[in-house]
């Protein structure tokens, strides 16, 4: 029965990660990046799945055997490192919340007809209420679960409609004839960056799912996350490729629903609507966890008032976007921003792996810690790529 219990934390932390990371972002930059580059957006989603992999192994390992917290190993690593993640992580968070709930909010005025600010708020509430509910961990992650199987076989049935070109998808992949800096960098950091890598492997920490003995489950674990995520990712590709393909226009006002109501009429731009709200609410969730799970190592207090805290980001998220508004640029943006933190996040978890004061006598497989460095580097690389096209034309 014990086991049993364990498998559901781990899909619930697999899925809460993969949730985090399907959010109104990943919506809207998949469509973006799929108009400006076409069929080759197939070679940036295959090269950062396996950067997406690479980096989440390593991250999840480290986490579990150290059996602590990211921003405590950080402070152990090198004194004051942990504030600092901690600080970029959760401005990160609470910037891609404010997107999150956006997100949501789209969506609900494309179901309900509500404006976009009262589906906000109706989002923000019902993220709240999962937060007030005693067992929190349990329902999290059966609402993670949940959402992220719906967004899935509702963007399985709009990518069937749309009938898109597989054969091209599927060379161009392998053999692309255009290529973006930012796109790879969007991409891996709306995967894996900022707070996003962590959301699972906080959930495991919480779930008390550590030590070396679980390695083998934090392994399936780490790679089911990417799996899902990257599903959705490919899924909504080739709906967009097909819709793209077919001569339709993306409204750059709105390029996601464009690619839902282009493919399947009125019915999907509502199941745009309904996969919109599933991928924002649920990152709202993912996001206000996570974000607070790196601040509340810091002081007794915080630990104490945790849940009442994470009310608080969703409510300070909320109000921040009624009064901004404009959540596209938003979204694109903050993929980036999560791009850059990637590295330097998974650098200190890099050199954390060669520590015996935070991980004992374990050796982390030289393998992963070659291929892992190698994704700092192109990461970092990428980074300054990225900065140079955005400044640069």
């Amino acid at each position: 029965m014990k086991k049993k219990y364990n498998w559901s934390i781990l899909l619930g932390a697999a899925f809460l990660m993969a949730s985090s990371a399907i959010g109104p972002g990943f919506l809207t930059q998949t469509a973006v990046f799929t108009a400006q580059l076409g069929a080759s957006f197939g070679f940036v989603i295959l090269l950062s799945v396996i950067l997406d992999a690479i980096a989440q192994l390593n991250i999840w390992r480290i986490i579990t055997v150290a059996d602590k917290p990211a921003q405590d190993i950080a402070n152990m690593v090198f004194p004051g490192l942990g504030y600092f993640v901690s600080f970029l992580v959760f401005l990160g968070g609470m910037a891609f919340n404010i997107g999150n709930i956006a997100g949501a909010g789209l969506g609900l005025n494309v179901l309900l007809g509500v404006s976009v600010g009262q589906g906000a708020i109706m989002s923000a509430i019902l993220a709240i209420g999962i937060f007030i509910y005693k067992e929190a961990g349990k329902v999290m992650d059966t609402f993670a679960k949940t959402m992220g199987l719906l967004k899935i076989g509702l963007a399985l049935f709009v990518a069937y409609i749309s009938k898109p070109p597989l054969i091209e998808a599927a060379v161009r992949a392998v053999a692309p004839t255009h290529f973006s800096f930012t796109a790879v960098l969007t991409i891996v950091g709306g995967t894996v960056g900022g707070y996003i890598t962590f959301a699972g492997a906080h959930r495991l920490l919480d779930a008390r799912q550590t030590g070396r003995e679980n390695l083998p489950q934090t392994n399936r674990g780490a790679l089911s996350a990417i799996g899902l995520a990257s599903l959705m990712r490919l899924l909504l590709f080739i709906a967009a490729l097909g819709v793209i393909t077919a001569g339709g226009k993306l409204d750059p006002a709105n390029p996601a629903a464009s690619v839902f109501q282009l493919a399947a009429g009125q019915l999907g731009y509502k199941i745009f609507g309904l996969v919109m709200f599933a991928a924002g609410v649920s990152s709202v969730v993912g996001s206000a966890y996570t974000s607070v799970s790196f601040i509340k190592s810091f002081h007794p207090m915080i630990l104490k008032f945790n849940r009442e805290i994470i009310i608080t980001f969703i409510v300070i998220s909320c109000i921040i976007f009624e009064i901004i508004g404009k959540p596209v640029k938003t979204l694109i943006t903050v993929g980036a921003i999560n791009g850059f933190i990637l590295p330097i996040a998974l650098g200190v978890m890099l050199i954390a792996a060669y520590r015996t004061k935070i991980i004992a006598d374990y050796r982390q497989p030289l393998l992963l810690t070659i291929l892992g460095v190698a994704v700092v580097g192109v990461m970092t690389w990428m980074s300054c790529g990225a900065l140079m096209q955005m400044f640069g034309h």
